[in-house]
C-alpha cells in the first residue's frame, strides 16, 4: 500500500508560520464579531430600559402635594409606576458631582418623581405636563428617550467599526493565503511540471493545493476560535459581579447560542476562504507559467 506524497509537507516551516497567522486572524475576527454583537445587545437592553423612564422635578412644593401629583401620574393609562425618590436616592444620583461626602447639610433639593411608562401605550409626557399645569405647579418633565437615542447612535458607529475590522481581517487572511499559495507553487514548480507532463490538468493541481490549504486553514480557525472562546469566557466571568452605569454600557458577552454560532463559523469561513483563494491563485499562476 503506497502513501500519496503531499505537495506541501506537514513539516514545512512556512506552513507552521501560515498556520499561526491564520489562527491569529481568526482569533481577532471572532473576538471582533463577538464584541460587535455584544455592543448591539448592550445598546438594545440599555435603550429598552430607559426608553420609558421619565423624571418629574417639582420645585417649591411640599411632600403632600408631591404625593398627590405622583398618585395622579400613577393613574395615567401609559404609566406603570410613579414614586417619589428619597433624599438618599437623590444623593446617590448626585454623588458623581458632589463626591463621596454627599450633599452639604441644609442644601435644599427638589422633589423628584421617577416614572416608568409603557411607551407602547403612549407617551406620558404631555399628560404629566397637563397635570402640573392643572395643579399650578412649577416643575420640569424630562424623558430619557433622547439619551437612549444618543447612546444607540454612538454604539451603532462602534458596530460599524467592528464590522469593518472583521471584514479587514478576513481580507487580510485571504491575501496571506493567496501569497502563501503562490510561494508554495513556485517552490514546487518542478513537481508541477512533472504533473503536467503526466497529463494532469490545471484543475487537478489546483485541487491539490486547495485541499491542502482547506485543512490548514480549518485547523487554524479552530485554534483561533478556541482562543477567542477562552478570552470571552474570561471577560464574562470577570465582569459578572460588576455593577453600575458603566457596566451597563459595556458590550454584553454572554456566550449564548449565537456567540457559539459565531465561533463555530470561524473555522468554516477560514477553510472556505482558503480553499477558494488557493484554487484561484494556483489556476492564475499556472496560466502565467506556461
Amino acid at each position: 500500500m503506497t502513501r500519496e506524497s503531499p505537495l506541501l509537507p506537514v513539516s514545512d516551516a512556512r506552513e507552521a508560520a501560515l498556520f499561526f497567522v491564520i489562527g491569529a486572524l481568526c482569533f481577532l475576527a471572532a473576538l471582533a464579531a463577538l464584541t460587535v454583537r455584544g455592543t448591539y445587545v448592550a445598546a438594545a437592553a440599555w435603550g429598552d430600559q430607559i426608553e420609558g423612564e421619565v423624571t418629574v422635578i417639582l420645585e417649591d412644593t411640599d411632600m403632600r402635594t408631591a404625593a398627590e401629583v405622583a398618585s395622579d401620574i400613577q393613574n395615567l393609562s401609559s404609566v406603570v409606576d410613579a414614586r417619589i425618590l428619597s433624599r438618599d436616592e437623590i444623593e446617590a444620583l448626585l454623588a458623581p458631582s458632589f463626591g463621596p461626602g454627599g450633599l452639604p447639610e441644609g442644601l435644599p433639593v427638589p422633589i423628584l418623581i421617577a416614572v416608568q411608562a409603557d411607551m407602547s401605550a403612549g407617551d406620558p409626557v404631555p399628560d404629566i405636563e397637563r397635570l402640573l399645569r392643572a395643579a399650578d405647579l412649577a416643575g420640569d418633565v424630562g424623558a430619557h428617550a433622547g439619551f437612549a437615542g444618543h447612546v444607540r447612535r454612538a454604539l451603532s458607529v462602534l458596530r460599524m467599526v467592528g464590522l469593518g475590522a472583521v471584514g479587514l481581517l478576513a481580507a487580510t487572511a485571504i491575501s496571506v493565503i493567496a501569497f502563501a499559495t503562490h510561494a508554495a507553487l513556485l517552490a514546487r514548480r518542478d513537481i508541477v511540471n512533472v504533473l503536467h507532463l503526466s497529463g494532469a490538468e490545471d484543475r487537478f493541481i489546483a485541487g491539490l493545493f486547495a485541499r491542502r490549504f482547506w485543512g490548514l486553514a480549518s485547523q487554524a480557525g479552530i485554534g483561533g476560535a478556541l482562543a477567542a472562546l477562552m478570552v470571552t469566557a474570561l471577560i464574562v466571568f470577570s465582569a459578572s459581579g460588576r455593577a453600575g452605569v458603566e457596566a451597563e454600557l459595556l458590550p454584553r458577552l454572554s456566550l449564548d447560542i449565537w456567540d457559539f454560532l459565531i465561533l463555530s463559523s470561524a473555522p468554516v469561513t477560514a477553510g472556505l476562504a482558503a480553499r477558494g483563494a488557493a484554487r484561484l491563485t494556483v489556476l492564475r499562476a499556472l496560466k502565467e507559467m506556461r
